[in-house]
């Protein structure tokens, strides 16, 4: 199966789930996250849930990184060179919702690539080789290429692991781990 008929595939899936199936999903989703030994680091990157393409809601897990006291860090993106800004979230930023329908910071202090150790990604399939399927833009491919080979990187998705072989490139970066509702896929 291509890439552009995994898209299509779990984009379907996705419209079929209902809001409230969604946020069931979502919080075991980040239920799950508890499990993973990677509480004892500082700076966690995390993406604001584009609620009309039915993304995991990240709020559950905004959640648990504020209640852990931890610097959460969220994008902006630039469409002209497809790249993104770091930016730490705190209780004065302020998001505002771009073209694209991402929730994004207006402003704010700019983070580093190398400050960031943790990042919650999105995705529309994976395999089990921990590599994944976007929306095929490249930004988080671009974007961890940036980061520290150290940065631990965790896919969030309603469903589990793709079985359909699909291609990646050599510039696709593999998931560390991969969390669904009833799963917690390890690629280490």
């Amino acid at each position: 199966m291509t890439k552009k008929e995994l898209r299509k595939k779990y984009k379907l899936k996705r419209q079929n789930l209902s809001f409230s199936k969604l946020d069931d999903l979502s919080l075991s989703i980040a239920n799950n996250t508890l499990k993973l030994p990677i509480w004892d680091f500082t700076f966690y990157h995390i993406y604001l849930s584009i609620t009309a393409q039915k993304e995991v809601n990240t709020d559950f897990i905004l959640n648990i990184l504020a209640g852990k006291d931890k610097n959460i860090v969220v994008s902006k993106s630039d469409f002209n060179t497809l790249e993104m800004t770091n930016i730490l979230l705190t209780d004065a930023t302020k998001l505002k919702i771009n073209a694209y329908n991402i929730p994004e910071p207006t402003e704010g202090i700019e983070i580093p690539y190398d400050k960031i150790e943790v990042v919650f990604v999105p995705l529309l399939a994976f395999n089990d080789k921990g590599h994944r399927v976007g929306y095929g833009k490249g930004f988080y491919d671009r974007f961890l290429n940036h980061c520290k080979k150290s940065t631990i990187k965790i896919g969030l998705s309603f469903f589990e692991h793709e079985e359909t072989h699909f291609d990646s490139a050599h510039h696709d970066i593999p998931l560390n781990y991969c969390i669904t509702p009833h799963s917690i896929y390890n690629f280490q």
